[in-house]
């Protein structure tokens, strides 16, 4: 290629916004500990820092779902291509599902099925996307939202979310933030990484504060209803009439199967604002260009759901319980680490790292690299979620694992701390 056109493309615009933003994800960091690994060390690996409790047996998907899965595949009825949308028995499902919970009824044609809920992000950021425009995110967040911005040009402006206090939304900032150019923000609830439930209240609050500034809420419910404190789980579609929301879910977290790659968008907004919108036109045509879920396991859907009992939602929810009140009882015995809130939904909890307790870790990147090298035990450093110096620590995974790697964390604690 020609000098010139080789600088063309080395100058394209937005060339080195675009990849800083997108060399930060949980995979790409985690990639980068796991490179510490010390090979000499005989005990097992345990991995505090992602969210896939599906290899540890205790937390294996219910034979409803199996099954379901079989019985698709056999059927022969699924080896098609599916609509862009996703096949009609999926989405009715879906939506009959997400109603239980809703003061209203939503229609199958609210629900667009993809390929899990990282594939929803992608379709809902290059749908909204538009020049000079921008989201609102929360920090600390989840990274995959700027990242896939990065890629559509698309702007994220940061809002807090205030530890002492659950965790909760700084509205103050959020009304700060918006101008005529904000199209979205994104609530993760329940919240990833930090453990919190959003109280029905301050919910209703969010949305208001939507509505005020005529933004839409992008609800990310990946972990609906893993909720294990005194904050039920309520879902944001609840409050659809207040402004539109987009909500964003999968059978990932829930049914502990992350690997079937199936997701959705609904559209909960009873006024049909969105219907009558460009959002809805642009979130089809993209989906008429991008992949499809797995058609089997959209055929597979409506008896994973309909037959999934109670026992083994309830099942998950106690083992996350107990995982995570072992985990913020273990952390107090860590005096280099504060939890300032105990985790009451999800996976995860985030985690202060005082470093003046610490005499040679110069940050939250470095501890993490020198636990994985001495200890064998993966934590993700704050940094990749929003905020420096802090930690997500992903509590579900065996027992008897989470309580070894309190121990070993607790030893590299001792080793490093500062000297009195």
């Amino acid at each position: 290629m020609a000098n010139g056109s080789s600088a063309k493309w080395d100058t394209f615009q937005g060339k080195e916004e675009r990849n800083a933003a997108s060399g930060i994800t949980v995979r790409s960091v985690l990639d980068e500990i796991m490179e510490n690994l010390n090979p000499s060390d005989q005990r097992v690996v345990v991995p505090l820092g992602h969210g896939d409790p599906s290899a540890f047996p205790c937390f294996r998907t219910t034979d409803v779902a199996e099954d379901a899965i079989v019985h698709a595949v056999r059927s022969a009825k699924f080896n098609c291509y599916a609509p862009p949308v996703g096949i009609e028995p999926a989405r009715r499902s879906i939506a009959e599902h997400l109603s239980c919970d809703l003061p209203y009824k939503l229609s199958p044609d609210d629900v667009y099925l993809t390929a899990g809920a990282n594939h929803a992000i992608e379709v809902l950021i290059t749908a909204l996307a538009r020049p000079g425009a921008n989201i609102l995110a929360p920090r600390p967040g989840y990274p995959l939202y700027e990242a896939r911005a990065a890629f559509s040009n698309l702007e994220v402006r940061h809002f807090d979310l205030i530890s002492e206090k659950g965790w909760e939304v700084d509205l103050d900032s959020v009304e700060a933030l918006a101008n005529d150019k904000t199209i979205a923000m994104v609530i993760i609830n329940p919240g990833n990484p930090c453990g919190n439930i959003l109280t029905f209240n301050h919910m209703k609050k969010i949305a208001e504060t939507a509505r005020k500034l005529g933004i839409l809420v992008i609800a990310d419910e990946v972990y609906d209803h893993l909720a294990f404190g005194s904050n039920p789980f309520v879902p944001m579609g609840v409050f659809g009439s207040i402004t539109p929301v987009l909500t964003l879910g999968s059978i990932s977290k829930r049914w502990i199967v992350p690997g079937w790659r199936l997701g959705w968008i609904v559209t909960a907004d009873p006024s049909g604002i969105l219907q009558k919108s460009w959002i809805v036109e642009s979130l089809k045509s993209y989906l008429k260009i991008t992949a499809d879920p797995t058609t089997f396991v959209q055929g597979a859907l409506p008896q994973i759901i309909k037959e999934t009992t109670e026992d083994f939602f309830l099942k998950i929810t106690n083992m996350l319980r107990e995982a995570a009140d072992m985990c913020y009882d273990g952390l107090k015995e860590i005096h280099c680490i504060t939890c300032p809130h105990k985790p009451e939904g999800s996976m995860s909890t985030m985690v202060k790292l005082n470093l003046s307790f610490l005499e040679d870790i110069s940050d939250d990147m470095d501890f993490c690299i020198k636990l994985a090298k001495e200890e064998s035990v993966i934590v993700l450093p704050g940094f990749a979620v929003g905020l420096k110096n802090w930690l997500r620590i992903t509590f579900a995974v065996e027992p008897s694992m989470l309580e070894d790697a309190l121990g070993r964390i607790k030893t590299f604690y001792l080793r490093h701390a500062k000297k009195q």
